[in-house]
């Protein structure tokens, strides 16, 4: 199955109000990051890709009409290729608003994340190793902190989208939009009802909290050893 959407905005544009609405307006399943994430498949997939093999799209995106966000935003000319007939939506927001919803959430979470997490559970440690090497490492060359580079690199992703997909088959749109700009470009009428506004920050923090908080736990077990182990010298002892 072609899609039929790609989404070539970066994480924190509204993508995943992006993909309500894509669905809402019956274009079957969506793809976007949190597939990837709960999918073994996919990860595996998605880690052979930015090992350089040769993707099957076909196969990728099996059982998906739209794609949006990471990772595949990143491939947008090679999924525009793979697609002729698709449409390009490029989701947008003021620079400084997208840099620090970045930062509070996706660059936190994936900051916290535990080495023995990473070692432990195979696919986590891959979902990190995604990341980092194509956007923090690939697209913002491991200066993401540094707000005035990302955000010129956040412009750049922009104005390369724009240079590189033909304006007839491009919608430029921030989510805050609604429904009139998505649907004058898709040819559908609009639903009675608001434009999904889907905000995933406490899902985030939550995340956050959690990862913290799994990075104590070497230490807890350490300290179980060695209270274990001084009980053990002192019954010895007795």
């Amino acid at each position: 199955m072609s899609l039929r959407i790609i989404g070539a905005g970066l994480p924190r544009t509204g993508t995943l109000s992006l993909k309500a609405a894509l669905e809402q307006l019956g274009y079957g399943k969506c793809h976007h990051m949190f597939d990837v994430m709960l999918s073994s498949r996919q990860v595996n997939q998605w880690h052979d890709i930015m090992e350089g093999e040769t993707p099957d799209w076909d196969d990728v995106f099996q059982g998906y009409d739209a794609c949006v966000d990471f990772p595949s935003s990143l491939y947008f000319r090679e999924l525009a290729a793979a697609n002729p007939d698709a449409k390009v939506i490029l989701t947008v927001r003021p620079p400084a608003d997208w840099y620090a919803s970045m930062r509070d959430t996706i660059y936190k979470v994936e900051t916290s994340v535990p080495r023995w997490v990473q070692w432990c559970f195979p696919r986590i440690g891959k979902l990190t190793e995604l990341a980092e090497r194509l956007v923090w490492q690939g697209l913002f060359d491991g200066r993401f902190e540094n707000e005035s580079y990302a955000r010129a690199e956040f412009e750049r992703h922009v104005d390369d989208v724009k240079a590189a997909i033909p304006k007839e088959r491009l919608l430029v749109m921030e989510v805050k939009d609604g429904w009139a700009p998505l649907c004058v470009f898709l040819g559908v009428p609009e639903p009675d009802t608001p434009f999904p506004r889907v905000n995933d920050k406490g899902q985030f923090r939550r995340m956050t909290k959690t990862l913290k908080r799994l990075s104590i736990v070497p230490w807890l077990l350490l300290g179980v050893v060695v209270i274990a182990a001084g009980a053990m010298v002192g019954l010895t002892y007795f």
